[in-house]
């Protein structure tokens, strides 16, 4: 199985980004803060909120997300046990596509196990 470029990816989603960050300053500021808001530990922790996130990523079919809250989840400090049981859900609620983006997760997991600054 050929493996997807998560790091590349969100390297090159991040220089694709920086010149909408200055077209459009106030918008890419408000998006910020309602994903701190929104991910910020609750009810629910910061891991469960981007466990959630993945999930959501996974079945909309975004690898994009997916290298982003991958990533995240590694600063998290979430296991491989718990990224596998979401990814079983996702399954579940998801079918055959989302096994298809399950398997791009765990791609990700693993390449970006090493990249990930604590």
């Amino acid at each position: 199985m050929s493996t997807f470029d998560h790091a590349g990816l969100i390297q090159d989603i991040n220089s694709s980004l920086a010149p909408f960050r200055k077209a459009q300053p106030d918008a890419m500021a408000g998006f910020g803060a309602l994903a701190k808001a929104a991910i910020a530990d609750g009810a629910l922790s910061a891991k469960q909120k981007e466990l959630i996130a993945l999930a959501i990523g996974i079945t909309q079919r975004c690898s994009g997300c997916i290298g982003f809250h991958v990533k995240a989840l590694h600063r998290l400090q979430c296991t491989r046990a718990e990224l596998e049981e979401m990814l079983a859900v996702c399954v579940y609620m998801g079918g055959g596509p989302a096994l298809m983006y399950a398997a791009e997760a765990i791609a990700a997991w693993e390449k970006l196990a090493g990249a990930v600054q604590k």
